[in-house]
């Protein structure tokens, strides 16, 4: 697994967009809104080397803020013009209210291509990057007030062991959410996916990253991949309460959620 993701890392995000069509920015797009971050949240994103849940997540917070400080700017009309200015920058160096993304990912290469595309759209306030696995995080218990994983869970090779690793690493009341491919319930929407996933993504892989038997990899983990209700009880059994899950895309993928008590 390590070597597929080494070798994909530099063509991640053009794949990403041809095998989705783009759906992918989507879905990460209803992951952010369904965490609904607050100003102060600690997020740690696993298996997110390249940032993407991480980027998504400091704009969330950004916009949040800046809706705040409007908000209260409003509320005190006899301000003077400078006072606005003033708390307006203040504000401003603070765009994040202490909220931070750790990002911790098992390949290097990946942590790489994250980190460059942070540097080049400009993200480096409250974004760090651990190398690190999902089965033994580097990382104090009842730390973080969010875990996700978007697209990672189904390469790790015990995922009941990176479930114990979220419970362990988030504070009492903290959530877990896993975007993740899943199984579509539809028989002829599942008999046209598997046709598309089989036939068509390994030929993309080899046009687009030269890499046929990576993107192979890539589909068949997904069919071994345990349906939604299974991966419920393996996330309840982990210690989780209140799981549920929302179909997205008639299955094709899902977002499970979950409380650690």
């Amino acid at each position: 697994v390590y070597q597929v993701f080494e070798s994909v890392a530099k063509k991640y995000d053009v794949m990403n967009d041809s095998m989705t069509l783009g759906i992918h920015r989507v879905w990460k797009d209803i992951l952010i809104h369904k965490m609904n971050p607050s100003p102060g949240t600690l997020l740690l994103d696993v298996a997110g080397g390249t940032g993407d849940i991480a980027f998504r997540f400091i704009n969330y917070v950004r916009s949040v803020r800046e809706r705040q400080l409007q908000r209260r700017l409003r509320h005190h009309q006899n301000l003077s013009w400078q006072e606005i200015y003033e708390s307006y920058q203040k504000d401003k160096c603070k765009s994040l209210g202490d909220s931070q993304v750790v990002v911790c990912d098992i390949n290097r290469e990946m942590l790489k291509v994250g980190k460059q595309k942070a540097q080049h759209l400009g993200y480096s306030e409250g974004l760090s990057w651990v190398l690190g696995n999902a089965e033994e995080l580097p990382f104090d218990d009842d730390k973080f007030d969010v875990y996700t994983i978007a697209f990672g869970i189904r390469n790790v090779t015990r995922i009941d062991l990176a479930l114990q690793e979220a419970h362990r690493v988030l504070k009492p009341g903290g959530r877990f959410l896993c975007l993740e491919f899943s199984h579509v319930s539809n028989p002829l929407l599942s008999r046209l996916y598997d046709l598309y996933s089989f036939q068509v993504i390994p030929v993309l892989g080899e046009v687009i990253a030269g890499d046929w038997k990576s993107y192979q990899y890539l589909v068949e983990s997904i069919r071994r991949f345990p349906p939604q209700e299974e991966l419920k009880a393996m996330i309840e059994d982990a210690g989780f309460f209140k799981v549920d899950y929302e179909n997205l895309n008639f299955g094709i993928v899902a977002i499970h959620s979950g409380f650690k008590l």
